[in-house]
């Protein structure tokens, strides 16, 4: 029998039983050709895919003003084809700690969803999505800066945006130059005018700003007889 050089660090194994037919091996995770609506390439994960004694996370805080007590996402990555050109960082779980009980049960079947869902693989987009499109009957909250987050499971779906633009699943969504110059000659003549303060402004964007309704931030002003917002650039007017 030839001897075989192992040259490759070895991730798994499987035994096989005496008598019986060899099982094929395992497919890698593959990575499809096709490109998602956001630019980025889908893996979909197989069963073989088992989890690893060390995984890499990063944690987030969130601080609402419901709730006494901060909440922490913790986010865990696997590493897929990891010392090779295609290495890519994948989530793999969600955990959600945070001392209020309250919501207890809620936090516990979302962490399993979101779980499942980052262990099947593909196009994490509309998860993302679908979270921030959960609106709380009771009233949003305002964050620091004049930003309206409609939930805590909005704020949860843009923490989940957050990490996967971290790792480039997601691309940052950013504005060019022609806008970023057009947003400071408006920001600067609305300021000349010195219009009435809003009760929401902030010193990030000028006094009398109200709210956009397309980022959730207190920056639209009027400008040419029209919104216009200092945030994002959403006019409208076009």
């Amino acid at each position: 029998m030839a001897a075989i050089k192992i040259d490759r660090k070895i991730s798994k194994y499987r035994v096989q039983k005496p008598g019986g037919d060899a099982p094929p091996p395992a497919a890698a995770p593959t990575v499809a050709e096709l490109p998602t609506s956001h630019g980025g390439k889908v893996v979909r994960l197989t069963e073989e895919v088992q989890r690893p004694e060390v995984l890499i996370g990063s944690t987030y805080k969130i601080k609402t003003p419901v709730s006494d007590h901060a909440m922490y996402i913790t986010v865990n990555d696997i590493i897929l084809n990891e010392g090779t050109e295609q290495e890519q960082r994948r989530p793999f779980e969600v955990f959600i700690n945070s001392k209020n009980l309250d919501h207890y049960q809620w936090i516990v079947a979302l962490t399993r969803i979101i779980s499942a869902v980052f262990r099947k693989g593909g196009d994490l987009a509309f998860l993302v999505e679908e979270l921030k499109a959960v609106f709380d009957p009771r009233g949003g909250y305002w964050q620091p800066g004049g930003k309206f987050m409609p939930s805590i499971i909005a704020e949860l779906g843009y923490v989940i945006e957050k990490h996967l633009q971290t790792i480039g699943l997601m691309p940052r969504t950013e504005l060019d130059e022609h806008q970023k110059k057009l947003i400071e000659e408006k920001r600067a003549e609305f300021e000349a005018r010195g219009k009435q303060a809003d009760a929401f402004s902030k010193a990030h964007f000028p006094d009398g700003a109200q709210l956009c309704t397309k980022c959730n931030t207190v920056a639209a002003v009027m400008m040419d007889g029209c919104m216009t917002c200092l945030n994002c650039g959403d006019s409208k007017c076009g």
